[in-house]
């Protein structure tokens, strides 16, 4: 009865989102049968969309903060980007490994193997959140004295890093249970739970901040709640299902075999991910010798950089779906017309945001944080950046 009105209250909540999207993002797509192009950009609307709102939610800290606190309070959230990103990359790598897997073994048919990767999966991202939770607590004043953040910020910084980390379990089982259900071609449901998290994360964010004046750490606090929402939604959502992926709580062990295979297709994917984020952290730690206007400038801009990012990311997230479930059912034709539509529309759609960043940094940075230098200090990274990759590409 319980399961019953909390998947009432559910489908209530998403209706009026369901009226903004088209009909068929309504239902999941199968990569294995249809058009290749259609499927690929339908899949992708809502991963771009979730991806906008991941990015939103992330950038409702450093708006709220640099609306109703001063600079110092913006770097102090600032100086902790790029050192969270490095450690959360990581291990968003392993809610890649299990998409990969789950897709493969949804297009080939291999249910009790879909079942075993669901659930060790599950396990595997609980375990992950708690080490990740005490590492972050432990080691957070250590990391960010080793960057050389300055003194009058120092200690907002270490409160923001580990309140946010307190937010680990849910945020780590969120990936993986948002990995299980694009990977079987559903990326609606988590495009849903992300608004109503979004949500709640800049009500709290005003609550705490601009109402109760409880400063940076507030911030942080807010993010971790609503991290906890979308983490429910989403498990919820697999408990309820009555496809083959669903989640059977007396069934969330290790199956040590497949626990090999998602560290052996995720780790990868996770250290791709770190490099970037490593290279980030160098930057951070230099910038950081300039003072608070430069830590504020820079973090700032990392928020906007994102943008530049998502569209490649939202496309390599639909073709390891496309891909992995083609592989799985033997249609190796199919997958090689995806990954080439998908590399040549991702570089496009790149290029037009990064000329979109560059024409416009100051008044995306003037979003942000009003004072002046700041604002120069991070459209001086924004289109140093941009012009070094259209050099590249």
């Amino acid at each position: 009865m319980l399961r019953y009105r909390i998947g009432r209250c559910l489908d209530a909540v998403a209706a009026p989102i369901r009226r903004i999207l088209p009909h068929h993002a309504h239902r999941e797509i199968d990569m294995v049968n249809g058009h290749v192009f259609s499927n690929v950009v339908r899949y992708s609307i809502p991963l771009i969309l979730s991806g906008m709102l991941q990015l939103l939610y992330n950038m409702a800290d450093v708006i709220v903060v640099g609306k109703f606190e001063n600079p110092e309070a913006v770097a102090a959230v600032g100086a902790t980007s790029s050192l969270i990103t490095l450690m959360v990359n990581l291990f968003i790598g392993l809610s890649v490994g299990t998409s990969v897997l789950v897709a493969q073994f949804t297009g080939a048919g291999k249910y009790r193997e879909v079942q075993d990767t669901v659930h060790t999966s599950i396990t595997l991202s609980l375990v992950m959140g708690v080490l990740v939770g005490i590492f972050g607590l432990l080691m957070s004043h250590t990391f960010l004295v080793w960057m050389g953040t300055p003194e009058s910020i120092l200690a907002g910084s270490v409160s923001y890093f580990r309140i946010y980390f307190l937010g680990s379990i849910p945020f780590v089982l969120y990936n993986i249970c948002v990995g299980i259900l694009q990977s079987v071609g559903d990326s609606r449901h988590p495009l849903y739970y992300l608004m109503i998290s979004s949500v709640v994360n800049i009500l709290l964010d005003l609550l705490f901040v601009a109402g109760f004046k409880m400063g940076v750490g507030s911030a942080a606090a807010a993010t971790a709640i609503s991290q906890l929402v979308s983490a429910a939604l989403c498990f919820i959502r697999l408990c309820r299902t009555d496809d083959v992926y669903r989640v059977t709580l007396r069934d969330i062990r290790f199956d040590i075999p497949m626990l090999g295979k998602i560290i052996r297709n995720g780790l990868p994917a996770g250290c791709q991910n770190s490099i970037i984020a490593f290279a980030n952290v160098i930057v951070q730690t230099n910038i950081n010798a300039f003072g608070e206007i430069a830590v504020a400038g820079q973090g700032v801009y990392a928020k906007i950089e994102g943008f530049g990012f998502l569209p490649i990311t939202c496309f390599a997230m639909a073709l390891t779906t496309f891909i992995s479930q083609n592989l799985g059912a033997g249609e190796y034709d199919r997958a090689k017309k995806g990954a080439r539509f998908g590399i040549l529309c991702s570089m496009a759609i790149a290029e037009i945001i990064g000329l979109a960043i560059f024409l416009g940094a100051p008044f995306l940075m003037w979003l942000f944080d009003r004072n002046p230098d700041v604002i120069a200090s991070g459209v001086g990274r924004a289109q140093a950046d941009c012009l070094f990759y259209f050099l590249l590409a």
